[in-house]
């Protein structure tokens, strides 16, 4: 079986801005919340029937009581705030598991749900579905993917390493020095993309780069200025990676068997009608009647 676990922040927050605003029967905007709905119910048209979702209930999450800096709500437009709670009710009435985060973040439950579903051997592959870099780190070889839907690209442990330039396993140690705006923290000064990978391609986590530069490795070039940069700011690096570092302890699923789609609840047909979307009725009451496989592609 392949296993499907969906970034609903990512999702929410793209159809957002790329689909017309529409209201549903009470004039509460759904137009983002009605996006997803039909992406999700195509993914599970085309076999994808072992599936979670993780969003974001409120952004703001434990990190924020460990960098005052960390991203907040502050500047979300309110139409998509309210959209987080529809999302995650209209996904649970279509048959799907949804981790609605409040403590910990939506990354941090498909880092879970992944790590969990790879101690699974029917598991053939596991498919995050985000662009997001700081999944990264969750990638194993070819077993635990990232799927960029948009564009239709998987990234597997050489794709990280073609794209950033270190392992998986150094995606949070790499953010942790070239910082993450979207995340809110700056990064280590000097520190690059570039600088990043060089020497993290050759010491792979912050505690194995040396404190006398001139013992790094001589392709390092601006080494001495790099090391007084980092280890002068070496609290804020451990913390910046802290920050960085995905939780593999949500609970997220008992079985794997858990994800398995079953069809819409009762209350979709009502969601549906409220929603103004009919037609998604129609397909997901298709899709159980086809009774699918036990497993999928």
């Amino acid at each position: 079986m392949h296993v499907y676990l969906i970034d609903g922040t990512y999702e929410l927050f793209r159809h957002f801005y790329a689909v017309p605003p529409s209201a549903d029967v009470n004039g509460q905007e759904v137009g983002a919340v009605r996006g997803v709905l039909a992406s999700v119910l195509s993914m599970i048209e085309q076999g994808a029937i072992y599936l979670g979702v993780a969003t974001d209930h409120v952004v703001e999450s434990f990190r924020n009581d460990l960098y005052a800096g960390y991203k907040t709500s502050e500047g979300v437009p309110a139409e998509l705030l309210s959209q987080f709670p529809i999302l995650e009710q209209a996904l649970e009435a279509m048959g799907v598991l949804v981790w609605p985060m409040v403590y910990y973040e939506a990354d941090d439950a498909l880092a879970s749900a992944a790590d969990k579903a790879a101690t699974d051997d029917r598991v053939r592959q596991i498919l995050i579905c985000t662009p997001d870099k700081d999944l990264a780190q969750c990638v194993v070889g070819t077993r635990i993917v990232q799927l960029d839907r948009r564009r239709n690209a998987v990234r597997d442990e050489a794709g990280v390493i073609a794209k950033f330039g270190v392992n998986a396993a150094s995606i949070p140690d790499y953010l942790a020095v070239v910082g993450d705006s979207a995340d809110g923290f700056p990064g280590i000064a000097g520190w690059g993309a570039k600088a990043a990978s060089l020497v993290l391609s050759q010491y792979p986590h912050l505690e194995d780069i040396p404190k006398d530069w001139t013992k790094w490795h001589p392709s390092i070039r601006k080494a001495r200025a790099l090391s007084e940069s980092l280890f002068s700011a070496w609290h804020e690096a451990l913390l910046f990676r802290t920050l960085a570092t995905l939780r593999l302890d949500v609970p997220v699923f008992h079985r794997v068997d858990d994800l398995r789609w079953k069809g819409p609840r009762e209350n979709f047909e009502e969601l549906c009608r409220r929603m103004k979307v009919p037609n998604l009725l129609v397909r997901a009451r298709s899709v159980t009647s086809t009774n699918p496989p036990t497993t999928n592609s």
